[in-house]
């Protein structure tokens, strides 16, 4: 593939970085037990040796070792967030902070954006992947302890951070770096690990709200929490409600008129933006969702389609047969057509209709595709959530002063999407319920799921108004353990179980196949009316074919009788007990030999069971789901050492190694072992060199394994061959040699299938992950204040991922291989009927041959006391230096680094200044410009798509004031300062454009606008 564009040499950065700054992931690493994240967290400051300056905190953190440590730096990077720099940045919740980019490096997230679409854990789930790998390859903690996955449908395989708690959180350490042979095999690209407080002592009340500058996507917040804190035990509670209201299509300018975004080239002369977009005759301005390509969102609506058989024979032109002579409507041309709408000024030709599709007009934009309820859609979905967290510990004073432990948290999800549905109504031939001008037509001989064994005679395109969806998800997790110390050898000992279950349901509507066939099965009842033939089930005569019905006017009792809910519901069980001792081993010349050893069992379960309509396939024009139920068990044994080679003499300050392995042993995929190894080399104390190198065994997931077999729809311009002679020499030669002509278009929806790999040898994927970096803390001169810089870099590399690649994503890199099917690919996964042309991609999952991700990470804090107060930076930016990926062996790699949705650079900022009570926050996040133009081979400058997005910085700036008295604090803010809008792209199925509104699909930039937020809390 063509090199990624010069936009992203790194060497334009540096000034960037010294403008911007960027988050910097507080290298604290003292390590310990997972066991001991359950006792208040210490934090160490250097004593002030000069007036100037404050010494950095350094954090005990839970995350990258088992081993106890207490140093600044670890072998493993590691980022700390702490609780209340979230409520200053706006975040009302752990998921929001989870999925900024500071934590993920720009890298697109599953979020609330995302509930019209098929995603894993069901609409209204949010997941975090780090590194640009999926969710399930990114091991969620809470207290040290893996959160079982929770959410619907049959694909749930993640963490849903909507069940975390928010209130009652301290900090999150996020580790990035392969860590599965500590923690577990989905560990593959790193742990993230949520640390609950553990000194609150006193009651406290929480109330916040975000109130969006134009409409929609309010949030409010309202948590209590409490504890108590005795010499022999602790106990400590919290209820959090989180209101995040929805967000329409309506409520935004750059969604209420998706447009085609593309600009005229012709004679070298090049339009501007928007110049290549179709006119609507009705508005004289570009057509709001038109329909064609994969980004334009529109649906054909208000037509209905004919077929002339008399006109079918080779005398007339092929272009014309089966078309019938008519009025052209404002846009087409010619004067034969097979599609139409109703135009009561038409009196020849097809009376009543005038044509806009079919002949000579091969553009789908002259029928009519918006409908103003097309505005209700959802762009963020609605989620409410009541969690309550509760935990505890008593010491027993026996069993080496074993302490007993508990955690339970309950968690409800409410989340609901709003679509349009367009009914694709089949009139038998010969139905009483046709007109007789429309008695010629017969679209098709072979009959339809609905016309009862008759041929089709006229198809209604209707818009049939707003569908619903909604989701509602318990999840419930248990906690108990008991830790403690064998007290003559010192090591320490913790023994947990931890049992997880998520119920949910969730709530389709649409309208019914036999239910519609039964009642377009009708005689005439004398009255000008209609009976059903079969009067069972309360039957309601479907309507017959007016202007009013193609228009979308349903007579309600007909709808209550063809339309219903339909229900499905999903469990997820998973038991883990773990058992692990750490402590000292034996000394050497420098330190302590210290070692953790121990083992995990882990069970899990899914089971999830579609409604029996959906099992059949009996919604009309919906996905159809199978069954998904399977089970799998895990037993390991793992062990760690840290051994101290040097310590305090000449060019070593210190110099550790850290060695871990984990054996894994399936009950699905048999053994796998994995091993990591690390140092951390000091040659003094102002400077480190770290690094570490590891392997990963993950078997797939439950529902890679066991998805029942899912059919779905996506539409038939989605086809890569519809009017190709526009779309490249590969690929008008690989259409060309199905047969097909240049001016083809798809008129059947595209089938994807979608199945679990268990049954077709899916295979446990393997990795190999390493980094290496450098601290430095230099002492600066007093009154300079203390400064610290880290640069890391990472390497990640998958074989055998267990991954789908996206039916328009398999269909684009077929037919655009020059190889195509002789060479195999992803053209394996691709047939086209040589009946009637129709596609079936098979976007099941497969075993990804490789999938690689390079790049450093940049890291700068700085603190100092400026005037009265403190100031306090943190910065952090990543460069990714590959970002690639291949399907089968045989296939080159292709990156995608720097294009829409994997952007080379990212960052972000904040900066504080403290000043008695007060506290004065601004924030700066970064997505570095991204581009599709390289990647595909086009030239920027005269390409009439829009393919590229340019550098994306989103302010915010918050003041809190805090009185220690009387325990008030209240913090007031905006996000979005500038209210920067999404940066607009072309719709362009050929180019890998997917987009929201005129917005890319992609979860790094801001569609909510410049909101306001305030919180306000109390301590008792």
């Amino acid at each position: 593939m063509p090199t990624q564009s010069s936009s992203f040499k790194p060497v334009q950065k540096p000034i960037a970085l010294a403008v911007l700054g960027l988050m910097f992931a507080q290298h604290a690493a003292a390590q310990q037990t997972p066991a001991d994240s359950n006792k208040p967290a210490t934090t160490a400051e250097t004593p002030a040796a000069k007036p100037a300056a404050t010494k950095l905190d350094t954090v005990v953190v839970t995350s990258g070792s088992r081993i106890k440590r207490d140093v600044f730096s670890s072998p493993a990077p590691i980022q700390i967030i702490k609780n209340e720099d979230a409520a200053l940045a706006g975040f009302t919740s752990t998921a929001q902070v989870l999925q900024s980019t500071s934590v993920t490096s720009g890298q697109g997230q599953i979020n609330a954006a995302f509930g019209g679409y098929v995603t894993d854990g069901g609409p209204g789930a949010n997941t975090v992947g780090l590194r640009g790998f999926g969710p399930t390859r990114s091991l969620v903690l809470l207290n040290g302890r893996r959160m079982s996955p929770s959410g619907t449908r049959g694909s749930v395989g993640a963490a849903d951070l909507n069940t975390l708690p928010n209130s009652i959180v301290d900090r999150i350490e996020v580790l990035k770096d392969g860590a599965s042979s500590i923690y577990g095999s989905d560990a593959v690209a790193g742990v993230i690990n949520i640390i609950t407080r553990k000194d609150l002592d006193s009651i406290r009340l929480d109330a916040g709200a975000t109130a969006t500058e134009h409409g929609g996507g309010n949030a409010y917040n309202f948590s209590i929490a409490g504890g108590l804190i005795k010499d022999s035990y602790r106990v400590l509670a919290s209820y959090n409600f989180n209101d995040n209201q929805a967000q329409t299509l309506g409520d935004r300018d750059w969604t209420r008129c998706n447009t085609t975004y593309q600009r005229t080239v012709a004679g070298g002369v090049v339009g501007g933006w928007g110049s290549a977009d179709y006119v609507d005759p009705k508005t004289g301005k570009p057509k709001c969702y038109p329909t064609g390509q994969t980004g334009e969102n529109g649906v054909t609506i208000n037509t209905i389609g004919t077929f002339d058989p008399l006109t079918n024979i080779a005398s007339v032109p092929a272009a014309l047969r089966g078309t019938t002579v008519g009025v052209a409507a404002p846009g087409a041309v010619g004067t034969n057509f097979n599609r139409w709408r109703p135009n009561a000024a038409v009196t020849t030709g097809l009376v009543g209709y005038e044509g806009v599709g079919g002949g000579a007009t091969t553009s789908l934009h002259p029928r009519d595709t918006f409908d103003e309820r097309m505005l209700n859609n959802t762009l963020l979905s609605p989620i409410r959530n009541h969690n309550f967290y509760a935990e505890g510990s008593m010491d027993l004073a026996a069993m080496g002063d074993a302490e007993l432990y508990g955690e339970l948290l309950f968690n409800r999800r409410e989340s609901s999407q709003v679509g349009f549905r367009q009914l694709s109504l089949d009139y038998a031939k010969g139905s009483p319920l046709l007109p007789a001008s429309l008695a010629f037509s017969t679209v098709q001989t072979a009959p339809t799921l609905i016309t009862n064994g008759l041929a089709l005679g006229v198809r209604g395109f209707i818009g049939a108004g707003n569908s619903y969806s909604s989701q509602e998800v318990d999840f419930t997790r248990a906690v108990v353990g008991l830790r403690g110390s064998f007290g003559k050898i010192n090591w320490d000992y913790d023994v947990s179980a931890v049992h997880s279950e998520s119920s949910g349901s969730y709530t389709f509507d649409g309208f019914t196949t036999s239910k519609l066939a039964q009642s377009l099965n009708v005689v005439a009842n004398g009255s000008g009316g209609f009976n059903c033939v079969d009067t069972s089930n309360g039957c309601v005569a479907a309507p017959a074919l007016t202007t009013d019905i193609i228009a979308g006017k349903l007579p309600a009792a007909w709808l209550g009788f063809v339309y219903g809910n339909f229900v499905g519901n999903t469990k997820y069980k998973e038991t883990v007990v773990t058992a692990s001792t750490t402590g000292k081993l034996f000394k050497l010349p420098y330190g302590d030999v210290k070692g953790a050893f121990g083992a995990e069992f882990r069970k899990a379960s899914i089971d999830d069971t579609p409604s029996e309509a959906m099992q059949t396939a009996a919604i009309y024009n919906f996905t159809s789901s199978g069954v998904t139920r399977g089970s799998d068990q895990a037993t390991d044994v793992f062990a760690e050492l840290e051994v101290p080679l040097l310590k305090d003499i000449t060019m070593a300050k210190e110099l550790t190694m850290n060695l871990s392995a984990r054996r894994a042993d399936y009950k699905s995929y048999g053994s796998g072992s994995t091993h990591k190894i690390g140092a951390l080399w000091a040659p003094s104390g102002w400077i480190s060199v770290r690094g570490t190198s590891g392997t990963s065994y993950r078997a797939p997931a439950l529902f890679e394994q066991f998805v029942g077999a899912t059919t779905g729809f996506i539409a038939s311009t989605s086809d890569p061959c519809n009017d190709y002679s526009t779309k490249g020499a590969v690929r008008a030669a690989n259409c060309a040699s199905e047969g097909l002509p240049t001016t083809f278009l798809q008129t059947n929806s595209i089938t994807s299938i979608t199945s679990g790999g268990a049954t077709s040898g899916l295979a446990a994927e393997t990795s190999r992950n390493s980094s290496w970096g450098i601290i430095l803390q230099p002492s600066l001169p007093t009154g300079w204040g203390d400064l610290s810089l880290a640069v890391d870099r990472f390497d990640v590399k998958v074989e055998n991922g267990v991954d789908r690649s996206g039916p328009g994503n398999i269909l684009t890199k077929c037919y655009d291989d020059p190889g195509f099917r002789a060479a195999g690919g992803f053209c394996r996964l691709v047939t086209r009927s040589t009946a009637n042309n129709a596609l079936t991609v098979n976007n099941s999952y497969v075993n990804l041959a490789t999938d690689v991700v390079r790049g450093y990470e940049f890291n700068v804090r700085y603190t100092n006391e400026v005037g009265p107060g403190k100031l306090r930076v943190n910065m952090m930016a990543t460069e990714y230096k590959e970002q690639s990926s291949k399907l089968f062996v045989t296939d080159a790699l292709r990156d995608t680094n720097g294009t829409l949705g994997s952007p080379a650079w990212s960052g972000a900022m904040d900066l504080n200044y403290t000043v008695k009570g007060w506290n004065l926050y601004y924030g700066l996040e970064w997505v570095g410009k991204m581009s599709n133009y390289g990647y595909y081979g086009l030239d920027a400058a005269t390409s009439p798509f829009k393919l590229d997005t340019p550098d994306y910085f989103l302010h915010s700036l918050s003041l809190s004031y805090s009185d220690s008295v009387s325990k008030w604090k209240v913090t007031g803010g905006v996000r979005n300062i500038a209210d920067k809008n999404p940066p607009q792209i072309s719709a362009a199925t050929t180019y890998g454009t997917n987009r929201i509104g005129n917005a890319p699909l992609y979860s790094g930039m801001d569609l909510q606008g410049r909101r306001f937020f305030m919180n306000v809390s109390k301590t008792f």
